[in-house]
C-alpha cells in the first residue's frame, strides 16, 4: 500500500516466485517478453500488465465523479442488503467495473463539450472526449470502497439485535467512520514495502487489470478463436443464465452431498458427506458463489498459495478434526461435529441472555449457576489454528523476508534500480507522507473522545485504543506481505479479542470495538494498498488515488449503516433463526466471539478457569512451523519447491471456517489447481488470454442475476418447494453422537 515524496526504490525481489515461475514450461509469448529490466520479474505481471502510460489522458472527469459515486453508492446498498441473508450474496467492485463502460461511453457521446469559463483558471468542460481506462480505473477504485462488507456494521448488529441493547446512529457512525479511515495511516507508512517492490505483486489486481484491457483495448481476433471481449461477453452471458439453478430453481446445486443421498437415516455418513454441515467428503458445489464466497476467486491465487491452502485444510479437516472428534476430545460427542453454536456441558444451545446483568456485564452468579460454555471441538481448534497461524506469520516474515525489509528501510533515502512500472509511476506527484499522518492522528483522536464521551455504549477505555491501534500497526507489514504475494490474509480478529478479553473482561461491547480497531485498521490498510498497487500497475496519479480513496471510504460508510440501520429497524425476525431468509450467518459468529471473548473472557474458557486451556499451545506449534520450513531450505538449497511452503497460509487455511464450509473449500481447490496448474502450465496461451477475464465474468454475472433474482422473486417471497431445494440435504450431519444426548430433530443414539 504507498511511498513519499522523497523516492524510494529498492524493489524487494523474493526468490520464492522466480523458482516457482521456473517450474513451468514458457510459451513462444513468454520467450518474446521485454528483458527482466524492462517488465516486471513476476512472470503473471509480466504477461498481464502494460509497460506503456499515456499522461495526458484526463482523469478527474465529470463522469468520473457521477458514475464512481454511483458505483459506491450502489454497491454499498447491495453488498450490506445481501449480507444478512442466510446465503450471504457478496457483489464485487468488478460488477460495477464492467456495468459503468456503456454508460460511460453514452456520457461521453451525449453530454456537451461546452467549455465552461473559458480563458479563465476555472476553465472546464463536463465532456473532455472519449472515455477512456484512466477515468474507469478510478470509477472501480470507488466501487471498491462499497464491495465487501464494512465490519463494525457487527458490532451495531450485536448490540441492537443480539444483546438487545441501546446504541445511537450517530455512536455507531463514528465507530464506523474510523475503523474505516484508520488504515489510511498504516497505508501510509508502508507504501514503500508494499506498493512499489515489484515482488509485492498483488495477484488479485491481476483479475481487474485484464479486465480493464479487455474492455479498452482494442484486439485484433486470433484466427479460429475469439477476443478477450468477446470471450468476456460469452462468460457473463453463461455465468448470469446458469445461476438462476443453483441461485432459485435447483438451489442443491450449492452442495452435493452424494453421500447423504445414500445413507439418509445415518448420522455417521451425513457428518462425513456433508459440505455444509459436516466434513464435505465427496461434496461438490456447481455454484460460483459457494466457490468463490469466501476465499475470493480461485482464478486469481497462484498455485502455490492454492496447494499451501489445500494442505493445510486437508490436515485440519480431514486428520484434526476426526481425531478430535472420535476421540472425544473436549466432550467432542456431545456436539455437532461442524458447528459455531455456544453449547452447555449437556449439549444444549447456551442461553447467553440468562447471564448478563443490567450493565450489560457478566453476571458471575448466573454464569456459575448455567455452568462453563462449550463449543464444538471443531470451532475449538479453528481457534487453535488462528493462534497458530498469526505467530507463524510473524516469525515467516522475519525468517524469509526479514533482510529484504532492512535493506528497504536502509535504502529510502537513495536512488535505486527500479522496475518498469515504478518508472513510469515516478513523473506524478506523490503523496505527502504528512498526509497519512493527519489522518491517522485525527482519526485517533476523533475514536478515543468517542469512547470517552460515550463510554456507557462503547465501554472500551482510552488506553485501549492506544493499544489496538500499536496491535494494527506492529501487524499490518507481515500480514500485508503475505497478501502481497499469496491472495491470503492473516487475520487479527482472533489476538485482538483474546488480549483484551484477558486485560478487561466481562465488557462485550468493548471486546468488539477493541477487536474491530485493531483488526479491521489493519485490514482497511491492506485494502488500501490493494488500491494503491492497482493504480501503480495502471498508472493513475497518486493523489487522485488517494483522493477517490477517501471519498469513497466516507460514501460507503454512511451507506452501509444507513442500510443495516434500516433493516434493522423494518425485519421483525432478522437474524432469528425462525427467519427463512434473514439468518445473518456471519453476524452470529461475531456476537458468539464477543460472547467467549468478551462477555465471559479468554481465562474462563481458555485460562486456568477454562475448559480448553491446551489450544494455548498452538501459538508455539505455529511459531516452530516455519523455522522447520526454513532449516530445510537450508538443509536443501537445491530443493526449490521447500521455499514455496508458505506456513502462515498454510496453517491459516481455515481461517473463514465457520461461516465457511467444507464444500467451499473443497471446489474452491478444485478449481484453483485446473487454473493455476494445469492450464497455466500446460496452456499458458490460453491463461495468459482468458484466465483472469474468466474470473471477472462469472463474479459479474452471478451478481447481477443474484439481484435480479431478489428483486423479482425474493422481494414477493416466492419460492419453489422441492427436494432440489434443500440445501444440504443432510439433515442429521449436525446431531451429535453421545449416548443419550438430547437434540432437536435427532435420534438418540443408545
Amino acid at each position: 500500500m504507498e511511498e513519499s515524496s522523497n523516492e524510494i526504490r529498492a524493489p524487494l525481489i523474493i526468490s520464492e516466485f522466480h523458482e516457482e515461475t521456473q517450474d513451468y514450461s514458457p510459451s513462444s509469448e513468454v520467450n518474446e517478453l521485454p528483458e527482466p529490466e524492462e517488465n516486471s520479474p513476476i512472470r503473471q505481471v509480466a504477461l498481464t500488465v502494460p509497460t506503456t502510460d499515456d499522461s495526458s489522458l484526463p482523469v478527474l472527469t465529470f463522469r468520473m465523479w457521477v458514475l464512481g459515486t454511483l458505483s459506491c453508492v450502489l454497491l454499498s446498498f447491495l453488498n450490506q442488503f445481501f449480507w444478512y441473508r442466510t446465503e450471504p450474496l457478496s457483489i464485487t467492485a468488478i460488477s460495477a467495473q464492467i456495468a459503468v463502460v456503456p454508460l460511460g461511453q453514452l456520457m461521453a457521446a451525449k453530454i456537451t463539450e461546452r467549455i465552461f469559463f473559458k480563458g479563465t483558471r476555472w476553465e472546464f468542460t463536463l465532456n473532455p472526449g472519449p472515455f477512456n481506462v484512466k477515468e474507469h480505473v478510478l470509477i472501480t477504485i470507488f466501487a471498491n470502497s462499497g464491495a465487501g462488507t464494512v465490519y463494525a456494521i457487527h458490532i451495531v448488529t450485536a448490540v441492537k439485535v443480539f444483546y438487545n441493547k441501546h446504541i445511537t446512529f450517530f455512536v455507531s457512525l463514528i465507530v464506523i467512520i474510523t475503523t474505516q479511515v484508520l488504515g489510511f495511516g498504516w497505508a501510509g507508512i508502508f507504501r514503500r514495502y508494499l506498493v512499489e517492490p515489484a515482488a509485492m505483486w498483488w495477484p488479485a489486481n491481476l483479475v481487474q487489470v485484464s479486465l480493464f484491457r479487455a474492455l479498452h483495448e482494442i484486439e485484433k481476433r486470433p484466427r479460429g478463436g475469439v477476443t478477450r471481449t468477446q470471450f468476456f461477453i460469452i462468460a457473463f452471458i453463461c455465468s448470469f443464465a446458469y445461476y438462476i439453478f443453483p441461485g432459485y430453481l435447483f438451489q442443491m446445486l450449492t452442495s452435493l452431498s452424494w453421500i447423504c443421498w445414500i445413507f439418509p437415516k445415518s448420522i455417521l455418513a451425513q457428518q462425513l458427506g456433508s459440505g455444509l454441515k459436516g466434513l464435505g467428503i465427496g461434496a461438490v458445489g456447481l455454484d460460483w458463489s459457494t466457490i468463490s464466497s469466501y476465499l475470493g476467486s480461485p482464478l486469481a491465487s497462484p498455485w502455490f498459495a492454492t496447494a499451501n491452502v489445500a494442505v493445510g485444510f486437508f490436515f485440519v479437516m480431514y486428520v484434526v478434526t476426526p481425531l478430535s472428534y472420535w476421540f472425544n476430545i473436549y466432550q467432542a460427542k456431545t456436539f455437532p461435529i461442524f458447528s459455531d453454536d455456544l453449547f452447555t456441558s449437556s449439549g444444549q444451545i447456551y442461553n447467553i441472555s440468562s447471564i448478563i446483568d443490567s450493565n450489560f456485564h457478566l453476571d458471575t452468579a448466573a454464569y456459575n449457576q448455567e455452568g462453563p460454555l462449550y463449543l464444538s471441538t471443531f470451532f475449538a481448534m479453528t481457534y487453535g489454528v488462528g493462534f497458530a497461524a498469526l505467530s507463524a506469520t510473524v516469525v515467516h516474515v522475519l525468517l524469509f523476508h526479514g533482510r529484504e525489509i532492512w535493506e528497504q528501510s536502509k535504502s529510502s533515502f537513495k536512488e535505486n534500480k527500479m522496475d518498469i512500472h515504478t518508472k513510469l509511476m515516478s513523473k506524478y506527484n506523490q503523496v505527502p507522507e504528512w498526509w497519512f499522518w493527519c489522518i491517522l492522528v485525527a482519526n485517533i483522536a476523533l475514536t478515543i473522545f468517542a469512547c470517552e464521551y460515550y463510554e456507557e455504549q462503547l465501554q472500551l477505555p482510552w488506553w485501549g485504543v492506544i493499544l489496538a491501534c500499536l496491535i494494527a500497526i506492529f501487524f499490518t507489514l507481515p500480514i500485508g506481505i503475505i497478501t502481497a504475494i499469496t491472495n491470503q490474509s492473516p487475520g487479527l480478529n482472533i489476538i485482538t479479542e483474546y488480549i483484551i478479553g484477558y486485560i478487561y473482561p466481562g465488557y462485550p461491547v468493548a471486546n468488539m470495538c477493541f477487536k474491530v480497531y485493531g483488526y479491521i485498521s489493519m485490514t482497511q490498510a491492506i485494502t488500501f494498498l490493494q488500491d494503491f498497487k492497482l493504480g501503480h500497475y495502471m498508472k493513475i496519479p497518486p493523489r487522485t488515488m488517494f483522493m477517490a480513496q477517501v471519498v469513497g471510504t466516507l460514501i460507503a460508510s454512511l451507506v452501509y449503516l444507513g442500510t443495516a440501520w434500516w433493516l434493522m429497524e423494518t425485519i421483525p425476525d432478522i437474524c432469528e433463526t425462525t427467519s427463512s431468509v434473514w439468518t445473518c450467518p456471519g453476524d452470529h459468529v461475531f456476537y458468539d466471539a464477543s460472547v467467549i471473548w468478551g462477555l465471559i473472557g479468554p481465562r474462563k474458557i481458555f485460562g486456568d478457569e477454562g475448559t480448553y486451556g491446551l489450544i494455548n499451545w498452538f501459538f508455539l506449534g505455529g511459531a516452530i512451523a516455519p523455522l522447520l520450513v526454513w532449516f530445510a531450505t537450508k538443509a536443501f538449497p537445491n530443493q526449490e519447491w521447500i521455499r514455496l511452503i508458505n506456513m502462515p497460509v498454510l496453517i491459516g487455511a481455515c481461517g473463514n471456517m465457520p461461516p465457511a464450509t467444507a464444500v467451499n473449500y473443497t471446489t474452491w481447490i478444485i478449481v484453483g489447481f485446473l487454473s493455476g496448474y494445469v492450464v497455466y502450465r500446460y496452456r499458458p496461451d490460453l491463461w495468459e488470454r482468458h484466465n483472469y477475464v474468466l474470473s471477472g465474468a462469472l463474479d459479474a454475472g452471478l451478481a447481477f442475476m443474484g439481484v435480479l433474482l431478489y428483486l423479482c422473486l425474493g422481494l414477493e417471497n416466492i419460492n419453489i418447494d422441492w427436494w432440489g431445494n434443500d440445501l444440504d440435504g443432510c439433515p442429521y450431519a449436525s446431531c451429535p453422537t453421545a449416548k443419550t444426548i438430547v437434540f432437536k430433530g435427532c435420534p438418540v443414539v443408545s
